[in-house]
């Protein structure tokens, strides 16, 4: 890689880690000023805290990562970090599937028994959603452990695990099943939530339009709104997956410019989706308003 292109990245690397970090910590302080003043936090709050605190960890995780493919840290500094990426990227996924879930349990109109149910059950259920995606991540670290060789490609390995060999020939097919595995449940879970909300708000917003005769209805507006959040949630979730498929099947070749921008767009997703919970939640956004006009002040 050029040496111009290799600063270019390094300095948009940096810009986006700080970025990240700014936004996720934006959310948290908002967040843990609720708790403080109110004793006491909902558990869509929470949710998104935890979700927040874990986005912050894999910007930094993907730093150390980024330094790694620039050559700019040694492999024994960076081995123990892609364990911890494994942990909190599969952290921020389940918890990003939960948050899904939890819009369409609390918003959708789809007549089912299980939805009916999930309506009543699903804000109790949050903490115990969060231990459960906890231990899922630290399973999933452990299983990444102990069957590197098939996780990561021969460059990968050649680069942070030198002296590893594999016990086994490892094949697309054994890498698709490991991928499977790993991510199938997350994204159907999520797919099945955002597709059943994207409906539910769409005919909805379509029966206020054809039966309300006065001037527009204003929640018009927020099930617009909200339906297009959603929509931009989803896009969002599934280009992580198809690049995060890039990365693990070592499409691109290690360290060239479609790898790094692939990389890049893996950190992007991060700090994206969580300005559009800070703009999509009218509470959130008034309360980031103000601290930031506090900071200014203080100035």
């Amino acid at each position: 890689m050029l040496a111009s292109q290799l600063v270019s990245h390094l300095v948009l690397t940096v810009i986006q880690i700080l970025f990240g970090v700014f936004i996720n910590g934006i959310i948290v302080i908002v967040n843990g000023t609720d708790l403080i003043k109110q004793r006491k936090l909902i558990p869509l709050d929470l949710l998104v805290s935890c979700l927040a605190i874990c986005r912050m960890g894999i910007q930094l995780a993907l730093f150390y990562i980024n330094l790694a493919l620039l050559s700019l840290i040694t492999p024994p500094q960076f081995t123990e970090k892609l364990v911890v990426f494994t942990f909190v990227n599969d952290l921020g996924l389940w918890l990003a599937t939960w948050l899904s879930a939890y819009y369409c349990t609390k918003i959708a109109t789809v007549a089912h028994p299980l939805l009916f149910w999930l309506k009543t059950k699903i804000s109790k259920l949050v903490p115990w959603l969060i231990l459960a995606s906890l231990l899922y991540a630290c399973g999933t670290s452990a299983v990444h452990v102990k069957y590197k060789w098939v996780f990561y490609g021969e460059d990968f390995l050649d680069l942070f695990f030198p002296n590893i060999t594999a016990p086994i020939e490892v094949t697309p097919t054994l890498q698709l099943a490991f991928l499977f595995a790993e991510f199938a449940l997350p994204l159907f879970i999520f797919l099945i939530s955002s597709v059943l909300l994207i409906f539910s708000l769409g005919r909805h917003a379509w029966q206020v339009r054809n039966t309300w005769t006065g001037p527009r209805n204003p929640s018009t507006h927020v099930h617009v709104r909200a339906f297009l959040s959603i929509l931009s949630f989803l896009a969002l979730y599934l280009c992580h997956y198809l690049i995060v498929a890039l990365i693990f099947f070592q499409i691109f070749k290690l360290r060239s410019f479609l790898f790094l921008f692939c990389t890049f767009v893996v950190g992007s997703y991060h700090s994206v989706h969580s300005m559009t919970l800070i703009l999509g939640n009218p509470k959130m956004k008034q309360n980031a308003k103000a601290l930031l006009l506090l900071g200014k002040c203080r100035q």
